[in-house]
């Protein structure tokens, strides 16, 4: 699966970070009342004054957003940002999806703008959109920190001898030069654990980074190209007092892409296990990261890359089931850390992202599936058939490829003749195995083996490598099933959510711009129409209709329901009055359907366009 996959759009709802239970940050329920009064899942809608009648005209010009430089900054400051795309002239607004971030151009410097971050300004990524004469483009992703201090890139910094001097718990923004090396020198103390983060392609840049840590002298000490996805990180304890040498290119040594590097002796969280959570259910799950020990963290049995973690505890309050009524996935962040594919990857969950808070330290929001069913814990005994941990349906169990060649069997009895789906939530949850599920009966007979699945429709690639299918199981049989990575790779990154249970019909709605497979907005001049592509992905079975409609439409904005039937794709056409007045806003989009007598409410999940190439 290739970088240039559609990425999962957010809007203020969603980003609100209101809710805060226990030591866990949860995203708002539709019901509370965010900070910024927006939908969830929504796509933005930008009506324009077009001066010269349509009438004969071409078609107008499609304004895209390509780069913003810098990536991100600390939360309670302001700074100076440059704005690069196609179309853009006549941009004079940028539209930030957290009413705490607002930009003002900057009246002698062309596409240049002040930004201004409030310090309540949760840290996380935020849409960025640029709005114009040809209307709202499509977004870029805008990063802020808390605890760690800016630096820029002081453009002097080519070569060893002058690499430029940053502080320990910084966040650089810099920009690669093709045929050169970006150097940062900094201090650290025997024994210091530090964590260095490039982030570039989770903030929509294309840089393909590669990182390389020497000592003052030169020695070699540690390299990383690929952490989260594209993006390198290096996690090292120093063994003396001393300077040490970052150097950072692009693989290709291209030019012109942005970075933000993160340098930081803060606690850093990695992952949590289990990753899912029982609805109405009060749980506490384990937190798995770096310089843990301040916030009471203990050392753990896992590692990544051979570098121990440490764990500790993370109480969490019960979540509510409203989001399963709605089939909803609430986020916190940008999922860019999921997967190489976001669009599949958070296109068919269930649940929500979750932050710790009230904690210093640099926290990813976790993802983490919601069920109504019990959730077990995998028995580390069950490397073999003959060893299967006895389970029961409906069967929702955490697990984790603990090391290389692990292999997780579980056996259950069926109480039901018929259908009976399988989900194993691995991509989906930020996991990365390649997983496989295999079925066995009673008899040693191999029933199935289920591996990749979901849509690719033109350029939206709903394709992801979890296995989920329905199959057909006997009453009164026992059967066991095999969960292994297709590369038998193992460790603290590997882990993992087996669903089985009886097949019941559910469908998930997605929605990208008219222009895929390149970047855009959704835009409609007065007196046109405009139309995003729908994705249906069924489930359990699902065969009804599903209709779609809009809720908080401008005035002189007007649309037709949609209905869709027995495919997994459409269209959705909004049109525009001559006379509608200007508008700027968010649209939510709202899919629905009857299946023998049940009837569906589902929010449409809208995606963006990243890159074309």
């Amino acid at each position: 699966m290739s970088k240039d996959t559609a990425r999962k759009e957010f809007t203020g709802a969603e980003l609100s970070r209101a809710a805060s239970f226990a030591r866990l940050r949860f995203p708002p329920s539709p019901t509370e009342t965010p900070p910024v009064i927006r939908f969830a899942h929504c796509v933005v809608v930008c009506l324009l004054v077009i001066t010269a009648p349509l009438s004969g005209r071409a078609e107008l010009p499609e304004i895209r957003f390509d780069r913003l430089k810098p990536l991100g900054a600390v939360a309670g400051t302001e700074i100076e940002v440059e704005i690069a795309g196609a179309e853009i002239d006549g941009v004079d607004r940028l539209l930030f999806d957290h009413a705490g971030i607002q930009a003002a151009p900057i009246p002698e410097k062309e596409k240049h703008f002040r930004v201004t971050i409030d310090a309540n300004v949760p840290a996380g990524t935020y849409d960025v959109y640029l709005v114009g004469r040809f209307g709202v483009s499509n977004p870029r992703l805008f990063a802020v920190s808390k605890g760690l201090t800016d630096q820029q890139d002081n453009g002097q910094n080519r070569t060893i001898e002058t690499a430029q001097v940053v502080s320990m718990n910084s966040a650089v923004n810099g920009t690669v030069d093709g045929n050169s090396e970006d150097f940062y020198r900094f201090a650290a103390a025997a024994g210091q654990r530090v964590v260095i983060d490039c982030q570039a392609q989770r903030l929509d840049s294309e840089l393909d980074a590669n990182m390389t840590l020497r000592s003052a002298t030169g020695s070699l000490i540690a390299s990383s190209s690929d952490y989260f996805g594209q993006d390198p990180l290096i996690d090292f304890v120093a063994p003396a007092d001393g300077e040490y040498i970052v150097a950072l290119h692009d693989l290709s040594y291209r030019g012109g892409y942005p970075y933000r590097l993160e340098i930081t002796d803060q606690p850093r969280l990695e992952n949590v296990f289990p990753p899912v959570i029982r609805a109405g259910e009060a749980t506490e799950l384990t937190a798995f990261g770096r310089n843990l020990g301040s916030l009471g963290g203990q050392p753990s049995t896992l590692s990544v890359d051979d570098r121990p973690l440490e764990s500790m505890p993370l109480p969490v309050a019960a979540p509510s089931a409203e989001l399963l009524n709605w089939g909803q996935y609430r986020f916190l962040n940008h999922p860019t850390h999921h997967s190489t594919a976001p669009t599949a990857a958070t296109c068919t969950l269930l649940g929500m992202q979750a932050v710790p808070s009230g904690m210093g330290g640099v926290w990813d929001a976790q993802p983490l599936l919601v069920t109504n069913n019990p959730v077990t814990i995998e028995s580390e005994a069950n490397d073999t058939q003959e060893t299967a941990q006895n389970v029961v349906l409906p069967l929702v169990v955490a697990g984790r490829f603990d090391k290389p060649r692990d292999a997780d069997w579980y056996q259950f009895t069926v109480t039901e003749d018929g259908a009976h789906y399988f989900d194993v939530y691995c991509e989906r949850i930020a996991g990365r195995a390649d997983p496989y599920l295999v079925i066995v009966d009673d008899r040693g007979n191999r029933v199935t083996e289920l591996d990749d699945f979901g849509h690719r429709i033109n350029a939206f690639d709903g394709h992801l490598r979890d296995p989920s299918q329905s199959v057909n199981l006997s009453k009164d049989r026992q059967y066991r099933v095999l969960v292994q990575d297709r590369y038998q790779r193992g460790g603290a990154r590997y882990q993992y959510v087996l669903a089985v249970r009886r097949a019941e019909p559910d469908f998930f709605a997605a929605t990208i711009h008219r222009t895929n497979p390149n970047p855009g907005g959704a835009n409609v001049f007065k007196g046109t129409a405009t139309y995003l592509d729908v994705v249906i992905h069924q489930a359990g079975g699902y065969n009804g209709p599903v209709t779609l409609t809009a809720e908080n439409l401008p005035p002189g904005m007007h649309f037709q329901p949609t209905t869709i039937t027995n495919n997994t794709r459409g269209t959705f056409v909004l049109w525009a009055d001559d006379d509608a007045p200007d508008a700027t806003g968010f649209v939510r989009l709202i899919a629905t359907g009857d299946m023998d007598g049940r009837e569906f409410r589902r929010e449409v999940r809208p995606y963006t366009r990243v890159w074309n190439n």
